[in-house]
């Protein structure tokens, strides 16, 4: 072993077992990897706290890579349209299509192509707390970001996918600057003027699509929690408008509130 590697195990062996750990903590808090001599010098500590430490360290490392390139992999899309030209694309989503209450709401965000690697995945897949961190990390990278609503009575008078494209085009045509690409969650928008491509399962492959998704969602349940003070016994504020034992319950004894989509079957059964 050369001096500095010498140099670099004694390093080691002076400190304790925690603070071994709490240096690569720091290591990877910051997103670095160990040099070759420190690597070398910790495998050959004798220490087994340390041998434990080195492989958490390596498992976390290798758990990270595997994120970052599932952010890359969801990012390639905006990526390919970027070089082929477009320079403003827009991701687009909506939630509340199955909901007996409440509005439709739609969301398209212009995302920038240097913002921070960002895990946003599928709404359904990310729990509450993880889902507002990300809607705060949006709210501060977003070039633009627009939410539209339709209403309970518009998705009667229509239906409720003539009323998820108003709303997405709504979001769309809001966006300023102007996308010259929008790429939308599954649905395909043939009015819209701008060019867009309709993604199935957008909102779990394509980065800017599942910002959007998150941001719908958290938007629309704060919404529901809003109206579930005004009109408590549905409990909009845990069901978000979904057809739940509960609210199913509260349907047949009090009938619909002003919020309820009258065109819905359960919601019709519980009128006549």
């Amino acid at each position: 072993m050369s001096k500095l590697g010498l140099m670099i195990m004694n390093e080691f062996k002076s400190m304790t077992v925690g603070q071994v750990k709490s240096y690569l903590t720091n290591l990877q808090g910051n997103n670095q990897d160990l040099s070759q001599a420190d690597r070398e010098s910790l495998v050959l500590d004798s220490r087994k706290g340390v041998h434990q430490a080195l492989t958490a360290f390596d498992r976390q490392r290798a758990k990270e890579s595997l994120r970052r390139a599932h952010i890359q992999a969801m990012r390639s899309r905006e990526e390919a349209l970027m070089q082929a030209g477009y320079q403003v694309i827009a991701g687009v989503d909506e939630v509340g299509r199955g909901p007996l209450a409440g509005p439709v709401v739609a969301c398209a965000l212009v995302l920038p192509a240097d913002m921070p690697l960002i895990d946003f995945d599928d709404s359904k897949q990310v729990s509450l707390s993880q889902r507002q961190k990300l809607v705060a990390a949006i709210d501060q990278y977003a070039i633009d970001v627009q939410v539209a609503e339709v209403s309970a009575q518009q998705i009667d008078e229509t239906n409720i996918l003539q009323a998820t494209k108003a709303a997405m085009s709504q979001a769309i045509l809001a966006l300023c600057p102007r996308p010259d690409m929008a790429l939308i969650d599954a649905v395909s928008l043939p009015t819209l003027t701008i060019d867009h491509q309709a993604i199935i399962k957008g909102d779990a492959s394509v980065y800017s699509i599942a910002a959007a998704s998150i941001y719908a969602k958290v938007y629309r349940d704060r919404l529901m929690a809003q109206y579930h003070d005004l009109y408590p016994a549905y409990d909009f504020i845990n069901n978000a408008g979904y057809g739940t034992k509960k609210h199913l319950a509260a349907l047949a004894k009090f009938g619909p509130c002003p919020i309820h989509r009258l065109s819905f079957a359960p919601v019709k059964a519980a009128i006549r």
